[in-house]
């Protein structure tokens, strides 16, 4: 599903605020794939930093059947770029290399707020701290 199918109030319409401004619901449900155009699943949560403000992670989720046996990833926000064209996301990584990303499952969410945890996957997508800071 894309943000466009999500659009319950009719912001993306004409001429609305996407794709440089959009809504956290509407991106939620939004597919993921990466650039050999192979599926890496879906968003299923949008974690805000609550002192800063701004996005810190995707959750992203791959694998299982129908919500059974999947893995839940959380994505560095700037290691994603959305593609307005094909109305989704695009995450620079081989979906081998996802399979075997740190991930959780829905009953053991990490500590995101760990710094440890924090550096751990940032450098496993590739994505420093200070990139979250300067891409906004």
């Amino acid at each position: 599903m894309n943000y466009e199918e999500r659009d319950t109030y009719g912001m993306y319409k004409r001429n609305g605020p996407g794709p440089h401004l959009m809504g956290a619901d509407t991106l939620v449900g939004n597919d993921v794939y990466n650039r050999h155009d192979e599926s890496l699943g879906d968003i299923k949560e949008i974690m805000l930093d609550m002192r800063s403000g701004k996005i810190s992670y995707a959750v992203l989720s791959f694998g299982g059947f129908l919500g059974m046996g999947e893995k839940l990833f959380a994505v560095p926000w700037n290691a994603l770029v959305l593609d307005p064209a094909n109305k989704r996301f695009v995450l620079n990584v081989e979906k081998d290399r996802l399979k075997n990303a740190p991930g959780f499952d829905k009953d053991h969410w990490p500590d995101m707020a760990d710094q440890s945890w924090m550096r751990e996957i940032h450098s496993y997508y590739g994505i420093t701290p200070e990139q979250d800071e300067t891409r906004l």
